[in-house]
């Protein structure tokens, strides 16, 4: 593996942060935390994000013993490149959307259907009930689950979740690890403990402007690196 851990990990790192910041489940995670014990959702969302993070690393990973090295290098280099160009297309011609409150009416719409009380009744059921509960019931709980649930599926095809493969397939793939752990770990608590105030907060167009050139330049630089093919 030429590439190093510092290397992979530094890339993963910014371009985590990029790609999660403003995203759905960024969002979601915002919302669900103004419901529940954010420590519930805390412990859900990220640990959703970190397996999702494991398991695009290993399949990044595993992608050069089953295609030449140089085909992944290609591939990872187009990848980049093309997302890089759909987040500034996305910045220059979609502007800033609501996502945050079309999450929100998602979920609204699932809490009604599974027969949800209101937000604070539901909050302090949870507490009265939890503190009756062994710790490894508390642990796992429903709302855990269920914030579990909606960050890994909302995660699976995703950009970020593309990105990740392509990047441990081109880097050092504990450098990719390592970084998008900590870079889901800032963003999700984040999220969580910064609520709706830092949701509405955000620039979703400069959010997206910044991942595009960051895709692009980490394109051009797998462009312009030579391939082991060994």
């Amino acid at each position: 593996m030429g590439s190093s851990i510092v290397q992979g990990f530094t890339k993963s790192l910014a371009m985590t942060v990029l790609s999660e910041v403003g995203d759905k489940t960024f969002f979601a995670a915002a919302i669900l935390a103004m419901r529940h014990p954010r420590r519930l959702v805390l412990s859900g969302c990220l640990g959703a994000l970190i397996v999702m993070t494991v398991l695009s690393a290993v399949v990044g990973w595993a992608a050069p013993n089953l295609i030449s090295r140089k085909w992944t290098h290609h591939i990872t280099t187009l990848l980049f490149l093309g997302f890089g160009l759909w987040s500034l297309w996305d910045a220059f011609n979609e502007g800033e959307t609501e996502e945050f409150d079309e999450v929100e009416k998602e979920l609204n719409a699932n809490f009604k259907i599974n027969g949800g009380a209101t937000k604070e009744h539901d909050k302090d059921a949870d507490d009265l009930k939890k503190q009756n509960r062994p710790f490894l019931t508390q642990f796992l709980s429903l709302i855990l689950l269920k914030a579990f649930s909606i960050t890994f599926f909302g995660e699976w095809g995703d950009k970020s979740q593309l990105a990740t493969i392509g990047l441990a397939a081109d880097e050092n793939p504990l450098g990719v690890v390592l970084g998008g752990i900590l870079g889901q770990a800032l963003c999700t608590t984040a999220a969580v403990f910064g609520g709706k105030s830092l949701a509405t907060q955000i620039s979703e167009k400069i959010i997206a402007l910044s991942g595009g050139v960051l895709f692009i330049v980490f394109g051009i630089q797998s462009f312009l690196s030579t391939v082991d093919s060994s």
